[in-house]
């Protein structure tokens, strides 16, 4: 059919998954399993999606090399999270990843391996055995390759079982009527084509949106797209103030030097050569939490302490394992070092400084990834829409995530998505064709970007967000520094609305695309600056210098946030945290000082 002025090819499957990293390619194999007819629409080839990133591993509370319990595994996700956590979702994240990992392996993920033929399992930030007691080996690892070997896996699964792919497909909005999603619109880069999928579910695997930040770990795709999405259909986000700092990115590329590095027995040190961990964290020194450690190196930079002719990093040091260690547990990480940092880990350490790596906040859902809104307090549930993986807010997170929850977030609520979907859709008649014009304020939107005539080109306007995003809301954050950042952002949406976009084609415009993901930013820019401001206590990595303390009686909730789309205001609430683990398995963790 024809919306505007553009030819737009339709599409009708039970389930449209948006995304192919870890979460969306799990949730694709169940569907298929399941016998709903699956597509995946995805902006990179599958095997690119940032998920093949993930170095360390994967947790899950196995006992392969030491004693374990999944409620250990509970009750340091939950402590890691500064209780901000919902316990009921943590319950079943942890209960069910010893299965999810061993099924991983029934896939065929090729996991390194112990003397015995066992997964292989290495100790991580913030895991610990008997409640806190000793520290954890329970960081399920292929080498320090382990996303990308889950993610060929899951793929070639998928595949297997007749998931159909659209590769390279931008993904544009939701059609959303009376407050159910039908499908969307996505354009496919390769020939120029419009498409309209329609659905009973779309699942939201759409990554996060590190790239709002000058210097991230992250790929240069995680633009936050669901997200944005979400905030256009007039949804909101949680917990947006949550930005995950890496302790370890190499100063300069930001590329990620997985916390694996410090499992295996890495530490790192200031100008004076000392190992500062022990100062800050005495007990868990170099493998406390990651927010613990991103503050503690912050800490010593601005002390004067740094290395390097600026005094701006430290020094993370592996020369000490051996080339054998090197070459069997961390050859990822050897050859990333020798080009990003021209560093041979066998004799010279590596200049590392903390740098973004995830977003606890998100979409917010409940633990079978069902998308929430609420209105007047009242919390429900968003039909045919879910989210799951990094884009989603589950929470499980909290205020910091631990080191390896990530692919076991992206694999257990894949999993449970895909199975509540089959729930949700049993019995069900075949979905319904569109029947008129929906969609059509969608393909609007999309030529207004293209046809942008203004004078601010992408690369500046985004070069704006970026720099105010790292300066504004970074390690350390005052209402002062925040309130500044709101109005570079501000400006910077203001700059927007005078786009000049060049490149009018609609193949593979790379023009359009980067406007397209700069919108999709500029709003999760303006949420995290919002809810940061709002946010007036420090809890997890939310580190507020004029409020250095956590308020559980004030503060001890989940922040929500909406974002008007004509003029970018925000309207902010809140919603409980869950402390019931709706399990008679362990009880609830009761919130208490976080010590490391």
């Amino acid at each position: 059919m024809k919306l505007r002025s553009y030819d737009v090819i339709d599409h009708v499957y039970d389930v449209i998954v948006v995304g192919a990293g870890g979460s969306g390619l799990r949730a694709c194999l169940g569907l298929a399993e399941a016998g709903l007819k699956t597509a995946c629409v995805t902006k990179v080839f599958p095997t690119r999606s940032h998920t093949v990133a993930a170095q360390g591993g994967i947790s899950a509370a196995l006992g392969n090399m030491g004693e374990d319990d999944w409620r250990w595994h509970m009750y340091d996700t939950v402590k890691g999270s500064d209780w901000l956590s919902d316990q009921d979702a943590v319950a079943a994240m942890c209960e069910q990843a010893p299965a999810a990992v061993i099924e991983l392996e029934h896939y065929g993920v090729p996991f390194s391996r112990t003397e015995d033929g066992k997964i292989y399992q290495r100790p991580f930030g913030g895991m610990t055995t008997h409640y806190g007691e000793e520290i954890a080996v329970r960081t399920c690892a292929a080498a320090d390759r382990t996303g990308h070997a889950i993610l060929h896996t899951l793929y070639q699964q998928a595949l297997k079982n007749k998931v159909e792919f659209f590769v390279e497909y931008f993904a544009l909005d939701l059609i959303m009527e009376k407050g159910e999603c039908l499908g969307l619109v996505a354009w496919c880069l390769e020939d120029g084509t419009m498409h309209r999928f329609r659905s009973k579910l779309v699942i939201l695997a759409t990554g996060g949106y590190g790239r709002a930040y000058f210097s991230a770990t992250s790929a240069h795709t995680c633009t936050g797209d669901g997200n944005a999405m979400v905030l256009r259909s007039g949804l909101p986000l949680q917990d947006m103030e949550f930005v995950q700092f890496h302790p370890t990115g190499i100063y300069g590329s930001g590329c990620l030097i997985t916390e694996g590095a410090r499992g295996e027995g890495g530490f790192l040190t200031n100008a004076d050569g000392e190992r500062f961990m022990e100062r800050y964290a005495p007990n868990a020194k170099d493998l406390a939490s990651r927010d613990v450690v991103s503050r503690s190196m912050t800490q010593e930079i601005i002390e004067g302490r740094g290395v390097g002719v600026d005094k701006d990093h430290l020094y993370l040091h592996l020369n000490h394992l051996g080339r054998s260690v090197l070459e069997e547990r961390l050859p990822g990480i050897t050859e990333t070092a020798r080009v990003f940092a021209g560093v041979d880990l066998t004799r010279e350490p590596i200049p590392v400084i903390p740098t973004v790596h995830y977003n606890m906040g998100g979409i917010p859902t409940n633990f079978d990834g069902e998308v929430l809104t609420q209105t007047g307090g009242v919390l429900t549930t968003v039909e045919g829409l879910m989210s799951i993986g990094e884009a989603a807010c589950v929470s499980v997170h909290g205020a910091n995530r631990l080191g390896s929850n990530s692919l076991l977030d992206l694999i257990v609520f894949g999993r449970s998505s895909s199975r509540r979907a089959a729930t949700l859709l049993k019995g069900q008649a075949r979905t319904p064709a569109f029947n008129g014009a929906q969609g059509e304020e969608v393909i609007a939107r999309f030529d207004q970007v293209r046809g942008a005539r203004g004078g601010s080109p992408t690369a500046v306007i985004r070069q704006r967000m970026q720099r105010a995003m790292q300066k504004h809301c970074s390690v350390f954050r005052t209402e002062a520094l925040l309130s500044a950042g709101l109005e570079e952002i501000a400006e910077a949406w203001e700059m927007f609305q005078d786009l000049s976009i060049t490149d009018r084609s609609l193949v593979w415009n790379t023009d359009v695309v980067e406007a397209l993901e700069l919108d999709n930013m500029l709003r999760q820019s303006a949420s995290t600056l919002v809810s940061a401001l709002h946010r007036k206590e420090s809890r997890g990595a939310h580190a507020r210098e004029d409020f250095p303390d956590r308020d559980d009686e004030k503060w001890m909730k989940h922040t929500v946030i909406w974002v008007n789309d004509e003029n970018g205001k925000t309207k902010i609430g809140d919603r409980p945290v869950i402390l019931n683990s709706l399990t008679n398995e362990v009880e609830a963790f009761p919130p208490k000082a976080r010590v490391y």
